[in-house]
């Protein structure tokens, strides 16, 4: 996990690189690990707000699914969206 600020806002990001041959496993255990780091900072820095930053080919195909959109939905996951090959940040999803 990363602390970092973006503008004025606090923030902590994880990023995954969903390698395995299942977006669902890696889903699984990043989704984990997410709500899990999300507890973390509540006692010392509550207002820095938790992203979960995902590469840009799993979050056009495993992220559009209906499952991980109401798991997304659910949890209240806020998403980095990244292009591992350039090194950018696409899209943030509060």
């Amino acid at each position: 996990m990363i602390a970092a600020e973006r503008g004025q806002e606090k923030i902590a990001v994880e990023i995954k690189s969903f390698i395995s041959p299942s977006p669902i496993s890696d889903f699984h255990t990043a989704l984990v690990q997410f709500l899990n780091y999300r507890i973390m900072p509540e006692a010392k820095d509550p207002e820095r707000h938790l992203y979960l930053a995902v590469p840009l080919e799993i979050y056009e195909t495993f992220f559009q699914s209906g499952f991980a959109q109401t798991a997304m939905e659910r949890h209240g996951l806020s998403l980095i969206i990244y292009n591992p090959i350039s090194e950018e940040i696409v899209q943030w999803i509060s």
